[in-house]
């Protein structure tokens, strides 16, 4: 089984960058998006063979989120935790008959770290849903989780201290995330790999020399862990500041 994972930082503008085509060629069996932008009857994508599950932010233009998939789920939830998150589509959650599927958005902390209470708060709620679905059968958590979690992750860590993404309080965040029953499923395969990307700034020739994060990820139960069989980064993949991931499993 094939999936994907990719902030397409507003879908309508990477549709007309080759979204579509990428999506014909990586042939996934289930395609999470993030940060879609965009509200319903806004779009309509003919994607022959999958189920397509929309999370909309009531803000127009705003995060979302959509998952697309060849297997119909059992069920879907919409949303989880506080308020603010049902608000803004951050999180869709489909099980299958031998695991769940959760695709999120996580909230960005702000330059000036004005909303990392929040994004802690979210953090709790994400871990608690987390536990209470593995109790059941195994997750595959993906998305834009917008930290980088070790200094590997990110070309400049030594600059880049305490701002947002980088935070002691966000890193440990994801610490205790993989402390309890969790596996970064790309540094499973790679625990030493550098250079290895996901996020650039659009900023002149900053993708051209790789100066980038490492913030979108799949995450999977510790007992699912020897059913893994590739994670990748598609980082030759344009038409958004994020670049597609990928895992394969048995």
């Amino acid at each position: 089984m094939k999936l994907v994972s990719w902030n397409v930082n507003g879908l309508r503008a990477c549709v007309k960058k080759g979204f579509l085509d990428y999506f014909q060629e990586v042939n996934a069996d289930i395609f999470c998006i993030q940060e879609t932008k965009l509200q319903a009857g806004q779009i309509s994508l003919e994607l022959e063979g999958y189920h397509q599950y929309w999370n909309y932010a009531v803000k127009k233009g705003y995060s979302g989120t959509a998952v697309f998939t060849k297997i119909e789920p059992l069920s879907v939830k919409y949303g989880v935790g506080t308020n603010e998150s049902e608000m803004e589509g951050r999180i869709l959650t489909l099980e299958f008959p031998e695991f769940f599927l959760v695709n999120v958005y996580t909230p960005n902390s702000q330059r000036d770290l004005a909303r990392i209470g929040y994004r802690l708060e979210w953090e709790e709620h994400i871990l608690k849903h987390l536990q209470e679905l593995n109790a059941v059968k195994p997750v595959i958590l993906c998305g834009d989780l917008n930290v980088a979690h070790q200094e590997i992750d990110l070309r400049n860590s030594k600059s880049n201290v305490g701002n947002s993404g980088f935070t002691d309080e966000e890193r440990g965040k994801m610490t205790a995330l993989l402390s309890n029953g969790f596996v970064d499923t790309y540094r499973h395969f790679y625990p030493n790999q550098e250079g290895a990307y996901t996020w650039w700034s659009y900023m002149n020739k900053v993708r051209e020399r790789n100066i980038g994060w490492r913030i979108d990820y799949f995450i999977v139960s510790e007992s699912i862990i020897e059913r893994l069989k590739k994670a990748d980064i598609h980082c030759d993949v344009m038409g958004s500041d994020h670049c597609p991931v990928v895992l394969e499993i048995q």
